[in-house]
């Protein structure tokens, strides 16, 4: 790929978006990753406790609340962190715009709230990236083929950071969360858990299912699998730290065609 199309995904979950003050360490994380990658895609997550927050809200207006009212409140959460990320880059003097995961042509199955990705049309994304701008892409969210706004469920923003990386065909995916990469145990509860340095998709799934998918969901390490696309699973803590790098642990250079690669 020539390098001005040199193409990074970079995800926030809603640890590293939890106070406004987030944002702006995002920003500069994001401006010093450009130096490297010309193109480049952030996907954020609702900032930390408000999906929790949407739902309770729900559920006291009724406790049963209908699937597609349901998704059209809770994918509130990720438009706000979009847009705060987009004007603390625009503080900083960097071009950014943000999309909503209809907008960016994420096309999915019509099951409210745990809807799948069939297709990713990013068109509307491709003139702002080629125009240098950071773009920023609401994740967990996208709209079925019916045009109804849909939620993805658990996974739902990791798979959405993979999703968009096939149709951009992105050099790799990072991960930004609030550990230093993938751990043999949780390090919360146990402090001498290594962390591994490389894993093969095998190998990650492995690890993700024993440790409950807290760190990355298998349906993002099962998408970047079928797609081979590296992850990298990285903190947002600490900037120096290696990570995680989930690769096939083979070339990657003859990829498989995008377009159609998505979930089962």
């Amino acid at each position: 790929m020539p390098e001005e199309k040199k193409t990074l995904i970079m995800k926030f979950g809603g640890a590293a978006v939890k106070t406004p003050e987030s944002f702006s360490r995002l920003a500069a994380l994001i401006i010093d990753r450009k130096k490297e990658y010309p193109r480049i895609v952030a996907v954020v997550s609702a900032m930390g406790g408000m999906t929790d927050h949407l739902i309770s809200l729900a559920l006291q207006v009724n406790p049963s609340p209908p699937r597609r009212e349901y998704d059209m409140l809770v994918s509130v959460g990720e438009r706000i962190s979009i847009s705060l990320l987009a004007m603390a880059l625009a503080a900083e003097g960097a071009k950014a715009v943000s999309f909503t995961g209809s907008q960016s042509g994420v096309l999915t199955t019509d099951k409210h709230s745990e809807a799948r990705i069939v297709s990713v049309r990013p068109n509307r994304l491709l003139p702002h990236l080629d125009a240098g701008k950071v773009v920023i892409v609401a994740g967990f969210q996208g709209v079925s083929l019916t045009k109804e706004i849909t939620t993805l469920g658990r996974g739902g923003s990791d798979t959405s950071a993979v999703a968009l990386g096939v149709a951009l065909e992105a050099d790799k995916v990072e991960f930004y969360k609030d550990v230093g990469g993938i751990f043999s145990k949780n390090p919360a509860y146990t402090p001498d858990a290594s962390m591994f340095q490389t894993l093969t998709y095998e190998e990650a799934l492995e690890v993700v299912r024993q440790t409950g998918g807290q760190v990355l969901h298998p349906r993002a390490l099962l998408l970047a699998q079928k797609n081979n696309l590296p992850l990298h699973v990285r903190s947002f803590r600490e900037l120096e730290g290696d990570g995680t790098l989930i690769t096939s642990g083979i070339s990657t250079v003859n990829l498989q065609p995008a377009s159609a690669l998505y979930e089962e």
